[in-house]
């Protein structure tokens, strides 16, 4: 059954936007797992957030982040990503219906615990909603094709109709 719904596209297209109107539009507590946001300086990207959808948050990457793992100019917290992200994707398995993952990228990547925090919902009963990069790697590769996982790809012009076809998808294994 294709429980495990990955959404695609480029930086910026608004997968994070779809996610959370997904999450909005269910009825509370049904949702658990997390998502990504900037953190902006007035005109500036300087890092980026994980927020629960419970309520908790960390900083993930920032530029004043010393790390030998970086993307870009951010230095990345996989300590964040080990405490918080995975916690919540642990937890969203155990106690909620569907899980949040916002998102498989590269900067998570760098905790193993992620990538199998992510396996473990992927093959738990649970429904996964996940905004996956658009670029691939072996493991990205893997999770797209696998058997059990519809691949949506948002663009500007598909972003409403996309977003109602995800929440058909969503009712109907609810």
């Amino acid at each position: 059954m294709l429980r495990n719904l990955l959404i695609t596209g480029r930086p910026g297209v608004g997968k994070t936007t779809l996610v959370m109107r997904v999450v909005d539009s269910l009825d509370k507590g049904v949702a658990g797992g997390f998502y990504t946001q900037e953190i902006r300086e007035g005109r500036h990207r300087v890092g980026f957030i994980a927020k629960t959808v419970d309520g908790r948050s960390q900083i993930l990457a920032h530029v004043d982040i010393k790390s030998r793992f970086r993307v870009g100019r951010y230095g990345v917290d996989v300590g964040a990503i080990d405490d918080l992200i995975v916690s919540s994707i642990d937890d969203a398995i155990k106690e909620r219906k569907v899980v949040i993952i916002d998102e498989i990228g590269k900067m998570e990547l760098f905790s193993e615990r992620f990538r199998q925090a992510v396996l473990q919902a992927m093959d738990s009963q649970r429904v996964v909603i996940a905004t996956i990069a658009v670029y691939n790697n072996e493991f990205l590769r893997a999770l797209k094709e696998r058997r059990d996982v519809r691949l949506f790809e948002l663009d500007i012009e598909n972003r409403e109709g996309l977003f109602m076809d995800v929440m058909e998808k969503v009712r109907a294994l609810l």
